[in-house]
């Protein structure tokens, strides 16, 4: 079976990140190994150097890189340590085109071929003998392409083996070529520059015409670091005149603030110096945008060997920085996913309640679909939110959860949308809020309920607009992010109260999921418990068989108030306690945690004797909820029929472990 040369589907340059930490990690200890060397290193090596990573990370994978002749049309090898030397030599100057294997066709179509069975892709069949007699079997390619859209080589993988791409071995070869269109881009822009100062003697205009044509960016600068000379090509970047260049102190018009401060040493430093360097700083565009730059100085020096000029070339980096910033936040991402794996516990079971919401789960799952999760403490929200993210086209991607009820109030729209820095006391540097970390992935907005209105004001216009806007700021960033929201509130009695804003309700809940309560999905403990069981048994070191029959039926007739959570508790306890093959449960810790959870206030038509709380009281609220359709708030509502507070009855509610939804599907049949 071929791959037939198919496009493989590459992320954008801001979306390099790995679908597990480990693969995260390489990847970043990959950028900053090249990185380090294409800081002067000859070009031949650092190519080399850069396939033989690349092998390192995939074993059995063989990299080469080829480059295109002046005439557009052929190509060179300049690295290919691992390929077979016959191969090699059959494929030298091969000429690039719509047929020509992997590499070739990857120049005319200029987008990655990915061909999985070289014997069988119709892109093969002129070279495929020449494969054949070296062993290779699939070949991968990505052209290398210059910023301004040139095409200057590829970046060529080859397998002993039929072998298709996963998503992470395309980002990867992605990665790669982008890394050595770096490498490449400057190498030829110094020669380029190497070549015009040899000829400055004789042609200082025509010197000027050369570094002008070229399009990366050139300074000229004294040993003070005043500007002598700057090309057209900063001229355009900056939007500038040549006079304003000269009459104003340049880095302070076109670098960002911070980094002028934080600049300021190095630069003292390296023009009292006779050796090249560079740093990366932040150049104001000329439409006000600032972007990343690698700028690298180089010195002139005069016939007594002394520095006279310097001459910095500039390169525009800000989608390497991009990758570098998502590939840190992604992995800060999964650190959290992995702190929070214990909770995968509670998917256990096969009730009915929980395969009619798990059908819900695959349905709206592969939708970009806004869901609202609701249900009682202790169900498992976040974990259906997890799940819904994990069998998403967004699984790769981060998946950021915010509980919104225990950042303060005041910290909120800085923790959901970023701050600048200087936006408030403490602000001491800019910080990017969780909505960019999510930017490609998922954030749950967890206990949403409890935002406060000014919040609620700015999540509605994510949810509109697609775009948020720090603190301290007024430019808009536009992010794509699936938004999951959860609550164990009545959102709908707070739209009615004006707690909650309406229009915000509608747009959280288009798809609405129902979390059943444990006791709602009864048949399930048994299987709970054995997992439980057997899950701390393990951790304690201990042998577990089975659970006696009595605590079984003991776990099934309790009303669990605090849900799956509250039964891990039981069966912790239950492990530690357990000094035989068979567990026990005491049910006094289940009667203790009944009389504890129903305490309350004893107000209006609730006031009763001690004795007859519990049951009366239940009672009440349940007639009440039955009569009112499971309304709360309002002259209507059950609060008002009780004669107490809404807020009174809601904990109430809570306390009791009452299924407020059972009466709201009353009201919707």
């Amino acid at each position: 079976m071929a791959d037939t040369g198919k496009q493989g589907h590459l992320p954008d340059r801001a979306s390099f990140a790995s679908p597990d930490s480990t693969e995260a990690l390489s990847g970043e200890a990959l950028l900053d190994a090249l990185k380090l060397i294409l800081i002067g290193a000859p070009l031949a090596e650092a190519l080399t150097n850069i396939t033989r990573l690349i092998e390192a990370q995939r074993p059995g994978m063989l990299c080469s890189i080829f480059l295109l002749d002046a005439d557009g049309v052929h190509l060179r090898y300049a690295a290919a340590p691992s390929v077979p030397t016959s191969y090699r030599a059959a494929t030298e100057g091969m000429a690039s085109g719509p047929n020509a294997g992997s590499c070739g066709t990857a120049v005319s179509r200029r987008e990655p071929v990915f061909v999985a069975d070289i014997m069988t892709d119709p892109l093969w069949v002129n070279f495929r003998d020449f494969a054949a007699a070296a062993g290779l079997r699939a070949a991968w390619s990505s052209p290398i392409i210059s910023n301004d859209g040139r095409v200057l080589g590829t970046f060529g993988a080859y397998y002993r083996e039929v072998r298709r791409p996963t998503p992470s071995d395309i980002r990867l070869i992605d990665l790669a070529s982008r890394i050595a269109g770096i490498a490449i881009e400057r190498e030829r822009s110094q020669a380029v520059l190497k070549a015009a100062f040899e000829k400055i003697e004789k042609s200082e205009s025509h010197l000027r015409q050369v570094v002008d044509a070229i399009r990366n960016t050139v300074v000229v600068l004294g040993t003070d670091g005043s500007v002598i000379y700057v090309n057209r090509t900063v001229l355009e970047y900056v939007g500038l005149s040549e006079s304003e260049v000269m009459e104003t102190d340049f880095p302070l018009q076109v670098f960002h603030p911070e980094d002028v401060e934080r600049l300021r040493d190095v630069r003292r430093t390296g023009f009292s110096g006779k050796v090249p360097w560079d740093y990366e700083v932040r150049v104001r565009r000329h439409d006000g945008q600032y972007r990343w730059f690698l700028i690298r100085y180089s010195p002139v020096f005069d016939e007594q060997g002394q520095v006279k000029q310097w001459c910095a070339a500039g390169l525009e980096i800000e989608d390497r920085k991009r990758d570098e910033e998502r590939l840190r936040r992604e992995n800060l991402a999964l650190r959290e996913d992995l702190d929070l794996s214990s909770m995968y516990e509670e998917i256990v079971g096969s009730s009915m309640p929980l395969r009619r919401l798990l059908s819900q789960v695959s349905k709206v799952a592969r939708t970009d679909s806004t869901v609202l999760i609701h249900g009682e403490t202790g169900t498992g929200k976040e974990l259906i939110a997890r799940a819904i993210h994990k069998r998403s086209n967004r699984s790769s991607r981060a998946f950021i959860k915010v509980n919104c009820a225990v950042i303060p109030p005041s910290l909120i729209a800085s923790e959901l949308f970023g701050h600048e820095k200087g936006a408030f006391t403490g602000a001491v540097q800019r910080r990017i809020g969780r909505f960019e970390s999510a930017d490609g992935g998922t954030i749950l907005l967890d206990e949403v309920g409890e935002l406060l209105p000014e919040t609620q004001v700015a999540l509605l216009r994510v949810l509109q607009e697609r775009e948020v806007e720090r603190v301290g700021s007024s430019r808009p960033i536009s992010v794509d992010v699936r938004v999951l929201a959860a609550t164990n509130r009545d959102l709908e009695a707070a739209v009615e109260e004006g707690s909650f804003r309406r229009d915000l309700f509608y747009r959280l809940n288009v798809f609405p999921i129902y979390v059943p309560a444990l006791r709602e999905r009864r048949d399930d403990i048994p299987l709970l418990v054995e997992y439980l069981v057997e899950r701390y048994a393990k951790r304690s070191g201990k042998r577990i068989k089975r659970t006696s029959k009595a605590s079984l039926e003991l776990l099934q007739s309790y009303d669990w108030p605090g849900n799956i959570r509250e039964l891990q508790n039981v069966i912790e306890r239950a492990v530690i306690l357990c000094d035989d093959e068979t567990l026990s449960v005491d049910d006094r810790w289940l009667r203790r945690a009944t009389s504890g959870a129903r305490k309350g206030s004893q107000l209006g038509v609730l006031a009763e004797s001690e004795k007859a709380f519990a049951k009366h009281e239940r009672e009440a609220i349940e007639t009440a909820l039955a009569e009112s359709r499971g309304r709360i708030s309002g002259p209507d509502g059950a609060a008002a029929r009780l004669g107490i507070p809404r807020q009174t009855l809601d904990s109430k509610i809570a306390s009791l472990g009452i299924d407020i939804y059972r009466f709201k599907r009353l009201r919707k049949k």
